[in-house]
């Protein structure tokens, strides 16, 4: 199979899932392909499938993400030593584990198409990710606390893991306890990572999107938790704050020189 004939497998297949969607027309349209596709897996609630799926799933999100452009350590600027500024799409990333600003029910984001980083990290990593947080939570038994951290395989991702946390959102004034509580969030990413051995992590710009955090306070927590982890432990693991907007590029360069 080529990626086309792929992709509307993988389509026909989702619509046959869906009964309300049977009978959708699929159009020839590459990038009408590609929405229709990422919007039927947001929506896919955990559940079984087939092994024939994943294998065409599996061939082609790694082409897509081949297509997209893998960048490792070796393509970015060390900023300080053993930090990192990568400004860009985190899913590219071939490192050690990526950080997913995720909810507090753990299994992605279920709007279609959504643009935040939980949904595209489930979208490229494909459908067993969900399975795998499910499986996770439901033995949990409740849903995830703030500023915690749990670490799942990254599946089609080029990264080696994906590790899961819950960032504090704000309503209203930041107080205090938002701020431990994005603290929280990094520090534990860190020392999962270091009980696991991953020798380097990307974190995104936690909870500043929806959840409301002032974008300059957020990154001034990130990074002195960051500095003060590696002082206090020793660790040699190689940091990347990953950004997309200028504004946090520009904010980190000048936290960190």
């Amino acid at each position: 199979m080529n990626q086309e004939q792929r992709r509307k497998y993988l389509i026909e297949r989702l619509l046959d899932e869906q009964p309300r969607y049977r009978g959708v027309e699929i159009s020839d349209v590459v990038s009408e392909q590609k929405y229709l596709l990422r919007s039927l897996m947001n929506i896919r609630m955990p559940g079984k499938i087939s092994c024939e799926f994943l294998k065409v799933q599996d061939e082609y999100l790694q082409e897509a993400n081949r297509e997209k452009g893998i960048v490792s350590l070796d393509d970015m600027q060390e900023i300080q030593r053993d930090i990192f500024i990568f400004k860009g799409d985190i899913t590219r990333l071939k490192v050690g584990a990526i950080v997913n600003a995720a909810n507090s029910g753990m299994t992605g984001c279920y709007r279609p198409c959504h643009n935040c980083i939980d949904n595209c990290i489930h979208t490229y990593a494909g459908v067993q990710l969900r399975n795998y947080c499910n499986t996770i939570m439901k033995k949990q038994g409740y849903e995830e606390p703030t500023g915690q951290a749990k670490i799942t395989p990254a599946f089609n991702l080029p990264c080696d893991y994906v590790i899961h946390t819950v960032g504090p959102i704000v309503q209203g004034e930041l107080t205090v306890g938002h701020e431990k509580d994005l603290a929280s969030c990094y520090r534990s990413c860190l020392e999962v990572a270091e009980e696991i051995g991953v020798d380097s992590i990307a974190f995104c710009c936690i909870s500043t999107g929806v959840f409301m955090f002032p974008n300059r306070r957020a990154a001034e927590i990130a990074t002195e938790t960051v500095k003060h982890f590696k002082q206090e432990t020793n660790s040699k693991i190689k940091v990347i704050f990953n950004v997309f907007k200028d504004e946090d590029e520009g904010i980190y360069r000048e936290l960190l020189g």
